[in-house]
């Protein structure tokens, strides 16, 4: 027996309030505890409208219960997990000092593991004058490092939609989701993204830099590509395989010397962002954003989710060299593949950097379960794009094929109107 799209979609929404209301029973963190409640409320309410055949109103109570309400709470209330307040410090000590990272931390709360970029989403409260539970609430709400995080995913998404077109997905639809290009806000309700929008924020704004440069290499612009890879690669060195990705996609597209041009733009970008902070602290650089996350630092991480890395390090000594070991070979393999079989559409770019990512969160010596929303961000909003002619095949790669009586064909399309 086959479920209808409506059956389907409800039972989406029932899952999801199961999931949210997890959190009030077995978290210890406040935050997520409220995010919990606030989530499955909207979800109930998603499913109900759904039921009744109201998608936009299931959506609209899905985002309203699992991102606006908790969010604006949290923010205007001071309340969040320790990213928030460790990138708002590392503003603080940019605009201070010229510093980003505390000497010699003692303990967790004062290591800053984010390369220098991170930095500047703090500054707005530092700029603001906050200091704290004084603030006022124009200070919270303009001045909370979510906000930026956030404002940084959705401007980089935005901008990734222009790159092709800007036009509503087409397509047909049976769910809230309707169309490809409504999977986004559906992406953004779920619990995968709403819980870290809601209490961090701290993975967005990479995700955005990821999928945007994916966008300009798709379409052919090697400048832009490479300079939101710099962006990407200033925050977390967990971008670097997106660069790699890239790379490949603009050379099968658009030939050797973009991808060069890419190349050289996001490595000369990265250096300038980050080298001042790299010669000016140079062991607290190694220790808090290399040794720390990876477990080799006197502070143990707190991201201790049971992956098979973190698992695997838990044996002794020699259990972490075999996780880095296999976090290395699951490197390489990826790597190799973009070499043998480079992705040739923003759909296969974006499930290669997410086969990647999710490898290496996986066997990583520390991790938590929440690293694995980047990759379903990313996979999903390969799908949600609007791509002119071709649905999921990239913009600029079209020509005129004769044999086909001067039809547009994609590039990597084969006799037939199959792909490569």
């Amino acid at each position: 027996m086959t479920l209808s799209p409506t059956a389907r979609w409800t039972t989406g929404w029932l899952l999801a309030a199961a999931w949210a209301l997890s959190f009030p029973l077995f978290s210890a963190l406040a935050p997520h505890r409220l995010w919990g409640w606030c989530a499955a409320a909207g979800y109930l309410g998603a499913a109900a409208a759904t039921a009744v055949g109201r998608r936009r109103a299931a959506l609209a109570a899905a985002l309203l219960g699992a991102v606006a309400v908790p969010l604006l709470w949290l923010v205007l209330t001071g309340q969040g997990q320790s990213e928030v307040t460790v990138i708002e410090r590392s503003g603080r000590l940019l605009l201070d000092s010229g510093r980003l990272y505390v000497d010699r931390p003692a303990h967790v709360e004062e290591y800053t593991p984010y390369l220098p970029g991170m930095a500047l989403l703090g500054v707005p409260r530092a700029l603001l004058g906050g200091d704290g539970s004084g603030d006022g609430w124009v200070v919270r709400l303009l001045g909370d490092a979510r906000i930026w995080c956030a404002a940084a995913l959705f401007g980089c998404l935005w901008a990734a939609r222009r790159l092709f077109g800007g036009g509503p997905g087409g397509g047909r639809g049976g769910g809230p989701g309707g169309g490809p290009g409504r999977l986004l806000p559906v992406l953004v309700a779920s619990p995968v993204v709403a819980l870290p929008l809601t209490v961090s924020g701290v993975d967005l704004p990479l995700a955005g830099l990821c999928c945007l440069a994916l966008a300009a290499a798709a379409s052919g612009r090697p400048v832009l590509t490479g300079a939101a890879l710099a962006g990407a690669c200033a925050l977390k060195w967990t971008a670097l395989p997106a660069v790699a990705v890239a790379v490949a996609l603009l050379a099968v597209l658009r030939g050797g010397r973009p991808a060069v041009r890419c190349a050289l733009v996001a490595a000369g970008g990265t250096a300038l962002l980050v080298l001042p902070a790299a010669l000016l602290q140079p062991a607290e650089l190694w220790r808090q954003v290399f040794a720390f996350p990876t477990g080799r630092a006197p502070v143990p991480t707190p991201a201790s989710s049971p992956l098979p890395g973190r698992l695997l390090t838990e044996l002794g000594p020699w259990g972490w060299y075999l996780a880095m070991g296999l976090l290395l070979s699951g490197g390489l393999a990826v790597g190799l593949s973009l070499l043998a079989r480079p992705p040739r559409t923003v759909v296969a770019a974006a499930d290669r950097l997410a086969l990647g990512l999710t490898l290496a969160f996986l066997l990583a010596p520390a991790g938590r379960f929440g690293y694995l929303a980047l990759p379903v961000l990313l996979a999903v909003w390969a799908r949600s794009v609007t791509v002119p002619g071709v649905s999921r095949v990239v913009t600029g790669s079209f020509r005129l094929r004769p044999s086909d009586g001067g039809r547009p064909t994609a590039r990597n399309e084969r006799p037939g109107g199959h792909f490569a």
